[in-house]
């Protein structure tokens, strides 16, 4: 039985470099304790942009301007070297690995950030770049719209493996873009949390017969580096949670396995049965005999989408 680790740890915010040592160091760590799947959060490089739900998008323009241009700096290109110390982790230790990430874009205007989650396979290569299809509110402030090129659902050692990101995971045809392609890890990295957000990701689990992994963001004030514009009038309290993480992983048919692990940061480890998707699968197959394409069928455009074709 593959074992998985889901890892909610803080990143160091606003630094791609270090957060992406510390992913490293935690990949090692995961994978000491017999992890084969090793999943970070939403945006953990270099930190989700919390500031958004608190900064007035349209009003507080200097420092969403200064923030932006912190995090654009600090994203990950990869058509460069970024990720090669994550990639080269990965290969040491033999492990798949899921992380959320800003990606820089570095084939047209190369100032457009995607909320993006890369798998990096056991070799230390990437397997597959998905971008967030729609940002979330004020996210939109922050990235841009991702597409189907990278909503795919691969083969690895742990089993077959496909991710959306957050709210992605309320838009009943992306899920059964990952249910069509015989999903058996539904992996669901995100900022939501609370009870409300892990009975999604049950009803996913029930819906979809597949086992869901949901890696939350864990933040405390103390993570907000002290230079941060506004620091003290947004994150006044110290102490404060200013998202509680609650990693999760659920199993086929909606019981939990493990977690949710709430205002503490560490690793959440589960080992999975794969079997017990084929077993769900008997009495519920959505897209299999319990769907019904002479009524209802799904077109999806993986083709990427460009605003520019050069011939």
């Amino acid at each position: 039985m593959p074992r998985v680790a889901i890892v909610q740890e803080s990143p160091v915010l606003l630094d791609r470099e270090r957060s992406i040592q510390k992913a490293a160091g935690l990949i090692g760590k995961a994978a000491a304790d017999g992890a084969e799947l090793i999943v970070f959060p939403e945006a953990f490089i270099p930190g989700y942009p919390a500031w958004i739900w608190r900064l007035r998008p349209g009003s507080d323009w200097g420092v969403n301007e200064a923030l932006h241009g912190r995090l654009l700096d600090n994203a990950v290109d990869l058509g460069a070297s970024h990720l090669d110390p994550l990639m080269q982790a990965a290969k040491r230790h033999g492990v798949t690995v899921v992380c959320g990430m800003h990606e820089r874009d570095h084939n047209l205007s190369r100032t457009t950030l995607y909320n993006t989650v890369v798998t990096i396979g056991a070799d230390g290569q990437i397997l597959n770049r998905h971008r967030k299809l729609m940002p979330t509110n004020p996210e939109r402030m922050v990235w841009g719209f991702g597409d189907a090129t990278g909503l795919k659902v691969i083969d690895t050692p742990a089993g077959r493996i496909g991710t959306l990101v957050c709210w992605e995971n309320y838009m009943p045809l992306a899920r059964y873009a990952l249910y069509a392609q015989g999903v058996d890890l539904y992996i669901a990295p995100t900022y939501d949390s609370g009870d409300g957000w892990i009975g999604t990701l049950q009803h996913i689990a029930r819906e979809g017969r597949c086992w869901v992994v949901g890696s939350g963001v864990v933040l405390e004030a103390g993570d907000i580096p002290a230079d941060l514009p506004e620091r003290e009038k947004l994150y006044p309290d110290p102490k404060e949670w200013v998202n509680p993480g609650d990693s999760v992983i659920i199993a086929p048919g909606g019981e939990i396995v493990a977690g949710p692990l709430r205002q503490k940061k560490g690793i959440l480890v589960a080992d999975m049965d794969i079997s017990q998707v084929s077993q769900a699968r008997r009495v519920l197959d959505v897209a299999g005999h319990y769907a019904r394409p002479d009524i209802f069928r799904v077109h999806i455009n993986t083709h990427p989408q460009s605003p520019v074709v050069f011939e």
